[in-house]
C-alpha cells in the first residue's frame, strides 16, 4: 500500500493571499477553505466562496475582501469524493498511487485560538480508480473543480475517483506540524512513529513533489490509533 500527503486549501502560496481556512486548536474543529478558481467553468457548476459564510461565523470569521465574490476551486470535493491534478502533479498521482492506496489532504490552518498557523491532516481519499477530467460530460463534469472547467482539446488533468464509506473529511483535523528550522515540518516524533517521509525533515510547505510515507504499515497503525471521525459525504 501507497500513502501520499497532498497540500490542500486557501493560504498565502495559493492564490489565498494571505489568509488561510480557519481552526480552533482547543476543540480541532476547522473549516475547509478552498483556493480560488483561476479558470472559466461550466455555467451553473459555480461554487461561491458565499456558501462557506454559515460555517465561517462559528468561529467569528469573515472572507477578506478579495476572496468576497470569487469562486472556489473545490479539490479535493468531499461531497463527491474526488480530488483532480495536472501536469507533473497528475503523472505522480498516476505513478505512485493503485486502487486501494491513500491520500493524505493536509492544510495550513489559522488557529482562532492563538492566532498561528496549524499544519494538520484534514481528510482522507482511498483511491477506488482514475479517470481524465475531458472524458466527464453534461451533470458528470460536477463531480470535481478541474471537470467543471471548460478544458482545453488535448487536456490531461485527471481525478481520482474515491472510495466511499473509508474517504471524506475528518469532523476535526489531526494536528501534525511544527515550525523548525525556518519551516514548517512534521513534528519528529511523528516522523519517528510513522517511518519517516519522503521528503527532507518531514517538509510541509508546499512543493513540486509531492510526500508519501516510506513505512506505509507504520503509518497506518498510527492513523488507525486515532479514531477518525469522517463526515458524511453531502456535508
Amino acid at each position: 500500500m501507497n500513502v501520499l500527503f497532498v497540500r490542500v486549501g486557501a493560504d498565502q502560496s495559493s492564490g489565498g493571499g494571505n489568509w488561510n481556512g480557519p481552526v480552533d486548536s482547543r476543540t480541532d474543529e476547522f473549516c475547509y477553505v478552498a483556493i480560488p478558481e483561476s479558470r472559466t467553468i461550466h455555467s451553473g457548476m459555480e461554487r461561491p466562496y458565499s456558501q462557506l459564510k454559515p460555517f465561517l461565523a462559528k468561529f467569528d470569521v469573515s472572507f477578506p475582501e478579495h476572496l468576497s465574490g470569487r469562486q472556489m476551486h473545490l479539490d479535493p470535493d468531499f461531497e463527491h469524493l474526488t480530488y483532480g491534478d495536472q501536469g507533473q502533479r497528475a503523472k505522480q498521482l498516476q505513478e505512485r498511487l493503485s486502487p486501494g492506496d491513500l491520500i493524505v489532504f493536509y492544510a495550513g490552518l489559522s488557529d482562532v485560538a492563538s492566532r498561528g498557523l496549524v499544519y494538520a491532516i484534514i481528510g482522507l481519499m482511498y483511491v477506488q480508480r482514475f479517470v481524465f477530467a475531458s472524458a466527464l460530460n453534461g451533470s458528470a463534469r460536477d463531480i470535481n473543480a478541474h471537470s467543471r472547467r471548460e478544458l482545453k482539446t488535448g487536456a490531461e488533468d485527471i481525478i481520482v475517483i474515491a472510495k466511499p464509506g473509508v474517504s471524506g473529511r475528518l469532523r476535526k483535523c489531526l494536528p501534525i506540524g511544527e515550525y523548525r528550522d525556518r519551516a514548517y515540518r512534521v513534528r519528529k516524533d511523528l516522523l519517528s512513529i510513522w517511518g519517516d517521509l519522503s521528503v527532507r525533515d518531514g517538509y510541509l510547505q508546499r512543493s513540486a513533489r509531492l510526500p508519501y510515507v516510506l513505512e506505509p504499515d507504520r503509518f497506518m497503525n498510527w492513523l488507525a490509533s486515532k479514531n477518525i471521525e469522517l463526515l458524511p459525504a453531502n456535508n
